[in-house]
């Protein structure tokens, strides 16, 4: 149906006090209670995202181990590290591996690389789109695909005692300011809340792009939306709790939003980058990568061809340039070949710079490309300068599901 939220109505109930409490811990993650049952959004709690370029601005709450242990089930809108966090999930899987994780069934599946992570994870739940999944007689949710990336993102709608339905639409960045703002005027939700942005390139390599990268202010799009309508809206901080019941009966009840304590620390000021910068350089001296056939290999195994576009890679160091004994190559993805020049023919060009850590990485364990360009961890020049959605969205979505078989690599190329 063209509103599959509409089907199997139900007559609204008031809400008491204290009945649906949404607490925000961070980034995208919310602990929502609702009666007696708790719901999880998106848990990355600890540790970076795409590789080594996001790391949390906001300091989590002390507990948000414990709320994650207690919720009844999470739900997970997409397969990047941002939502999807392996470090933060194997942390909650080490005392509760049963927990419900809801995802949509996405073309890509969410949890496509579970068994490479090493995460035990026994009770993940794929189900279908626009319809209700009833969790108790007055908690139901559904799973929506993205309007912007169906093939991977998803939203939701949570529905309790009918009174509060609220489907989480991500947009980003600041031409989508006004864009977002007309966007609630026309949807007219009682309170609207702008999160998932809370990100910094913390790491000393990437000060340039912290620079650089400005964030929307979600204060300067709340105050923009009061100007255009009546709604509601909050600006959270970790560990801040708003009560839905006491702000719909009264917005102005000063406990309506219950502000972590005096003294909590909001934003982090140090991140164990450590950890996770030795898992990444760990591939850098891999043993496929002594052999140049490595290249062949996993362009094969890549899949992607017959499309009039000539690629530069080159291996560089933190400052992007040239790795010391890197590699530096050109792929022909109209026959899949690999030149020592470029074509003679006519052909766009695109030259794509990589930290050779993050690189190698990916190449090893079959990852998606979102590491290298979404983490900021490539410099890119291109010849004319046009957007290759065929090639960027095959390294994003569409690669195998299983990495390259290295192991028979080097018994035949070694």
């Amino acid at each position: 149906p063209p509103n599959p939220w509409d089907s199997e109505p139900r007559s609204p109930e008031d809400l008491a006090f204290g009945e649906v409490q949404i607490t925000y811990l961070t980034h995208a993650c919310m602990d929502l209670k609702l009666g007696d049952k708790r719901m999880v959004f998106d848990p990355w709690l600890i540790g970076p995202a795409f590789a080594r370029g996001w790391w949390l601005l906001h300091e989590p709450p002390s507990d948000w181990l414990e709320r994650l242990y207690q919720a009844d089930l999470i739900y997970i809108s997409h397969m990047h590290s941002d939502h999807l966090s392996y470090p933060t999930l194997k942390k909650v899987a080490g005392r509760r591996p049963d927990i419900p994780i809801y995802v949509g069934n996405t073309e890509r599946p969410v949890f496509w690389n579970l068994k490479q992570s090493g995460v035990q994870l026994t009770n993940i739940n794929v189900v279908p789109f626009g319809i209700w999944q009833q969790v108790d007689k007055n908690l139901r949710f559904m799973i929506l695909m993205d309007g912007v990336h169906p093939e991977m993102d998803t939203c939701i709608i949570v529905e309790y005692k009918e009174e509060w339905k609220a489907q989480f639409i991500k947009t980003e960045r600041k031409k989508l300011l006004n864009y977002k703002a007309r966007l609630v005027k026309d949807l007219q939700p009682r309170i609207y809340c702008p999160f998932a942005g809370y990100f910094v390139e913390s790491h000393p390599s990437d000060k340039y792009i912290k620079e650089t990268n400005i964030k929307n202010d979600p204060n300067e799009l709340n105050n923009l939306i009061k100007k255009n309508s009546d709604v509601l809206t909050w600006t959270p901080r970790p560990g801040a709790t708003l009560d839905l019941g006491r702000m719909l009966k009264d917005p102005t009840d000063s406990k309506g939003i219950i502000e972590p304590p005096e003294g909590t620390k909001i934003y982090k000021d140090s991140w164990d980058f450590g950890p996770y910068l030795r898992i990444l350089n760990a591939a850098v001296g891999d043993e496929i990568f002594r052999h140049s056939c490595w290249i062949k290999e996993y362009f094969t195994w890549a899949g992607f061809k017959d499309y009039n576009l000539v690629v530069r890679m080159i291996e560089t160091d933190e400052d992007f340039s040239p790795f010391p004994g890197g590699y530096d190559y050109l792929v022909d993805f109209l026959d899949l070949s690999f030149p020592k020049e470029r074509p003679s023919r006519e052909h766009p060009y695109e030259e794509i710079r990589s930290r050779v850590d993050v690189i190698r990485h990916v190449v090893k364990n079959g990852l998606l490309w979102d590491d290298l360009y979404i983490g900021f961890q490539t410099r890119l020049q291109r010849d004319p300068d046009i957007y290759h959605h065929l090639f960027w969205n095959h390294f994003q979505i569409k690669l195998p599901l299983t990495p390259p078989n290295w192991k028979s690599f080097l018994m035949y190329c070694g």
